[in-house]
């Protein structure tokens, strides 16, 4: 604490820290319809809410591009390495949250979207 009962920078954005430490648990063993609903509150808790269609798209497809880099560099193929480097689990979780609020905003249970459309898939013939 500085003189006057000032708080220091770093006492500051600890307590900064602290106080914005998310409350949000996800159950073990979730669900699709889980991860959907645990999508949903962590975008209203960090005030995501407010973010366009656009700009949820274009969030998605930003992580998308992280994940492909990550990707490559799983794959040995030459990478900028000045660039920022990725990690692949991680980048997945990403476009897998973005998935997960656009599916929301378009109120697309993804389970049952994925059901009915793998039963359509399944009669399908693949060449």
């Amino acid at each position: 604490m500085l003189a006057g009962g000032e708080r220091e920078p770093s006492e500051i954005k600890k307590f900064v820290n602290i106080y914005n430490m998310s409350n949000l648990t996800l159950k073990p063993h979730p669900t699709l319809y889980d991860f959907q609903e645990y999508v949903a509150r962590l975008v209203q808790e960090r005030g995501f809410d407010t973010e366009t269609l656009p700009e949820k798209f274009m969030l998605f497809l930003e992580e998308c591009g992280e994940m492909a880099k990550a990707a490559r560099k799983t794959q040995n193929i030459k990478t900028d390495k000045h660039s920022e480097q990725f990690q692949l689990d991680h980048e997945v979780a990403d476009v897998f949250i973005y998935l997960l609020d656009i599916c929301n905003y378009f109120d697309v249970d993804l389970e049952k979207a994925f059901r009915e459309k793998e039963e359509i898939n399944k009669k399908r013939i693949w060449d």
